[in-house]
């Protein structure tokens, strides 16, 4: 299938996406202005944003849970209106304890409920199966695409208004997304004659919530993609946290560490879609694998290597690629092994584990390098675990499970 032969869901849920994770992306450039004015120091914000994406992660399963049951359509337009309630609310705070509610808590709720988990499950529901790797590509390539459509747009705010402005300005972008909602419609009821109580679609439709949890907790495979995910999440917040301080204890300009991270979103909207692409074509185990090998020898690569700023545009451009592929191919993998009708539910609790890793990479990276009063202990962790995550993969049993309709158990 011709991704321009797609549904009309899938391209709502890409506009969602660029909304959604391109204003996540542009709070890094509102640090200083917003520190300035409360007079916090840049700790107090950090912490907002570190509380955000915690509870980015936490609100993940509840959401997901809350789609497969109402519909994804509901749950973005409450996650849009929490989304802008938290902008806008932040724009005219006056106390700086408030911005933990509405920068923190508002906005990560939002961020639960209009990001990839809930997009990628109605995006399943109405895409065949064995399309699913190369639509799930294509809309999380449109998170980092976000990055360069919105934070210029952002910037030039800043530079010809105030902070504030730009945070209702922001706040009115969510109304756009309320709109992308109403697309997304309620998936298609299995066809006539499909209702033998054996079939995949009957057994799947009848299965109730409490049941597909069951199945997914006693599925060995489904743990071995959680470990999977947490060590993507680590490597994740690692690099984008400290990649700047280790470039600039290295003498680099901080121009540098902008630079690489340019790359790194550039060259994820190619490697987004390609992993993806590849997961449709091949066993999405292998090429799991093969990314996750590809991850370790990039930068072990940078470590090794002298280092200037070619060196690192390059190593920008490489892990860029191998950034967010594990997205389409974690998420395929769920749906390929139970189904797409609890798909939000049960990627939305892998996606927890997921955050668990990119929190601890964050704080670990600082604690390594406060003890060790250097970065090479965690890279060379970071490699292990690419290469852990790598074999992890392997012994994954991708098979669709197997169950009778649950409405014949009754």
């Amino acid at each position: 299938m011709s991704i321009f032969r797609f549904p009309l869901l899938v391209w709502m849920g890409i506009g969602t996406l660029i909304i959604s994770l391109g204003i996540r992306q542009s709070f890094g450039i509102f640090m200083m202005p917003i520190s300035d004015t409360f007079n916090t120091g840049r700790e107090f914000f950090s912490f907002a944003i570190a509380l955000q994406n915690l509870l980015f992660g936490v609100f993940q399963p509840f959401v997901g849970m809350a789609a497969d049951r109402w519909g994804s359509r509901p749950i973005i337009s409450i996650g849009a209106i929490s989304y802008a309630a938290g902008l806008y609310l932040t724009s005219i705070s006056t106390e700086s304890g408030m911005l933990l509610i509405t920068l923190g808590a508002l906005i990560g709720l939002g961020l639960s409920a209009t990001s990839y988990v809930i997009i990628l499950g109605a995006v399943s529901r109405v895409v065949p199966a064995e399309h699913t790797a190369k639509a799930f590509g294509l809309t999380t390539a449109a998170g980092s695409f976000g990055m360069f459509a919105v934070i210029p747009g952002a910037q030039s705010l800043l530079t010809h208004s105030d902070w504030q402005t730009a945070m209702q300005v922001f706040a009115l972008l969510c109304s756009i997304i309320i709109a992308f909602s109403f697309f997304m419609k309620a998936a298609p009821k299995p066809a006539e004659g499909k209702n033998d109580q054996t079939s995949p679609a009957s057994s799947e439709n009848s299965q109730t919530l409490k049941q597909a949890l069951k199945e997914a907790f006693n599925h060995r495979g489904y743990w071995l993609i959680h470990a999977g995910f947490f060590v993507c999440g680590f490597h994740v917040m690692f690099i984008a946290t400290h990649l700047p301080s280790y470039l600039a204890d290295k003498g680099l300009p901080g121009t540098t560490a902008a630079l690489a991270l340019a790359y790194v979103g550039i060259f994820n909207i190619f490697g987004s879609y390609f992993w993806g692409v590849m997961g449709d074509k091949f066993d999405k185990r292998y090429v799991m694998t093969s990314l996750y090998v590809m991850r370790s020898i990039v930068i072990a690569a940078f470590v090794l290597f002298p280092l200037n700023v070619e060196t690192a545009s390059i190593f920008g451009a490489a892990i860029g690629f191998c950034w967010l592929g594990t997205v389409p191919l974690t998420s395929g993998l769920v749906r390929q092994i139970f189904g797409a009708r609890y798909l939000s539910t049960l990627y939305g609790l892998v996606f927890f584990t997921h955050q668990v890793g990119s929190f601890l990479g964050a704080w670990v990276g600082g604690r390594i390098y406060d003890y060790y009063g250097s970065y090479d202990p965690i890279w060379w962790a970071t490699v292990v675990l690419a290469l852990c995550a790598a074999l992890l993969h392997l012994p994954i049993n991708a098979q669709p499970v197997k169950r009778l309709a649950f409405a014949s158990q009754h």
